[in-house]
């Protein structure tokens, strides 16, 4: 995983639910000092990362924040983590992780699980804008 970006945290994410996607702009349009860059699980890169960091598939199938050489999250701690490092608001997102894992995991598992049923599903990954394009790897 030589090729990936060392001074980037990395966030896989289902590239075909539209909740994902959605979330991806928000990131991208927040990220005002370019700490993030996107893969999605289905792609190829996305299953390199996935082997590479020996991560069960079955513990998520909606978003993976890796940090290279450092540490990989997943589920509620992930989105916290993403959050945290967020203009504006979304910072305040993290004070929910006084709560338990287990219960911040169960909301987010639950939103995960209906994420097709409320918000879509495309038929392809999505594709990056011009304007967007160097944030994906």
């Amino acid at each position: 995983m030589e090729d990936l970006p060392k001074d980037k945290k990395i966030i896989l994410f289902d590239g075909v639910c539209n909740l994902c996607d959605q979330s991806v702009q928000v990131i991208i349009k927040n990220d005002k000092k370019d700490i993030f860059r996107f893969v999605a699980l289905q792609s190829e890169l996305g299953e390199k990362i996935i082997n590479h960091i020996k991560i069960d598939r079955s513990k998520t199938d909606s978003i993976i924040l890796y940090d290279p050489n450092v540490a990989y999250y997943y589920k509620s701690e992930a989105a916290f983590k993403i959050a945290s490092q967020m203009g504006k608001l979304y910072p305040i997102v993290s004070c929910f992780r006084v709560l338990p894992t287990s219960i911040t995991d169960f909301v987010y598992d639950y939103i995960a699980k209906n994420r097709y049923k409320w918000y879509g599903k495309k038929d392809q990954c999505m594709i990056p804008t011009k304007e967007t394009l160097d944030k994906f790897l």
